[in-house]
């Protein structure tokens, strides 16, 4: 029964987890490139995935989180711990960008790695938000978003692109695939391997069909993320980042609070360098996003405490 549950919560987390953070790396690649087959996109998101996986399976000695659950070891799965993904789901369904490495992680740490994964968050935040800020701010310098790219560089652009989402994508499966693999031995057998695999490319292709879901309109809400140009730039300023936390330490943390801090920093240069836009109409929608995380945040908690109450009165 045991593993009946592992492997069944591991599937659903594998689907909430995708679905809810995947966009944050592909969403702006996927809205400047609508006019490519939404299969094409999938596909080339897919050969990423397994990629990615499959080297961390070789490299790690059979783990596919990339050595980020070191202080997390492998426990028995129970029944409760299937709640966190469960309402994940619904979480991505209505459209709350949630912290899926708090709400799913949570339910199996101890409170010192819990603490240091909330340090990280918020640092990973404030350092996004101003990376982003200050970056946005020196770029405008020599290259005009809101223009028009010359024909004979929207070629260069779009490959361009391509590299930063490839580049992006695999930063982004290096820190969250963590988030599933916890339910899971940390070394698992080549027979698993494959079927991970073949689930992950049918998730990405049922997301991919779906334009990205309700998550997706946070990007398109932002100033010119589906145009080439800006996504290329978001996407390579975000993997980065990512690149930099993954080297920092095997702590895990939230990619969704770092993703919403990049977004912040970048409308606020944005509306710093504006004629047209001001501050103070600015500030809700980032308020609105910083809520969501919160929001986020409080649910994974309570739903942590709840897990470990339960799994505490079993005993």
């Amino acid at each position: 029964m045991e593993q009946f549950y592992s492997i069944t919560f591991f599937l659903l987390a594998s689907y909430s987890v995708v679905a809810n953070d995947s966009i944050q790396t592909l969403g702006t690649w996927m809205s400047s490139n609508k006019k490519t087959p939404w299969y094409y996109l999938a596909l080339f998101a897919s050969l990423g995935l397994v990629f990615t996986i499959a080297y961390s399976w070789f490299t790690y000695n059979g783990d596919i989180s990339y050595g980020r659950l070191a202080k997390i070891p492998f426990v028995q799965v129970e029944w409760y711990h299937g709640i966190a993904p469960l309402i994940l789901i619904v979480l991505t369904r209505i459209g709350i960008p949630v912290s899926t490495s708090f709400l799913i992680l949570a339910t199996f740490i101890t409170m010192d790695v819990f603490k240091e994964m909330v340090l990280k968050t918020i640092l990973g935040y404030g350092v996004a938000a101003i990376t982003a800020y200050i970056f946005w701010i020196v770029i405008s310098k020599v290259l005009d978003e809101k223009g028009s790219v010359r024909d004979k560089n929207k070629d260069k652009w779009r490959k361009l692109q391509w590299v930063s989402t490839g580049f992006l994508w695999w930063s982004w499966l290096t820190h969250d695939v963590a988030n599933i693999a916890v339910f899971l031995p940390r070394e698992i057998s080549f027979n698993m391997l494959l079927f991970i695999l073949v689930f992950f490319t049918a998730i990405i292709f049922l997301i991919f069909r779906e334009g990205g879901g309700k998550i997706q309109k946070i990007v398109l809400s932002k100033t010119n993320t589906k145009y080439v140009r800006s996504a290329t730039i978001i996407d390579f300023v975000y993997a980065f980042i990512l690149f930099f936390f993954k080297e920092l330490n095997s702590v895990p943390m939230s990619t969704t609070w770092v993703f919403i801090g990049l977004l912040s920093g970048r409308e606020m240069a944005i509306t710093t360098l504006s004629k047209h836009r001001k501050m103070k109409k600015l500030f809700p929608i980032i308020t609105q996003d910083f809520g969501k995380l919160v929001l986020g945040m409080t649910v994974s908690i309570l739903i942590a405490l709840a897990v470990n109450y339960i799994a505490g009165n079993l005993k």
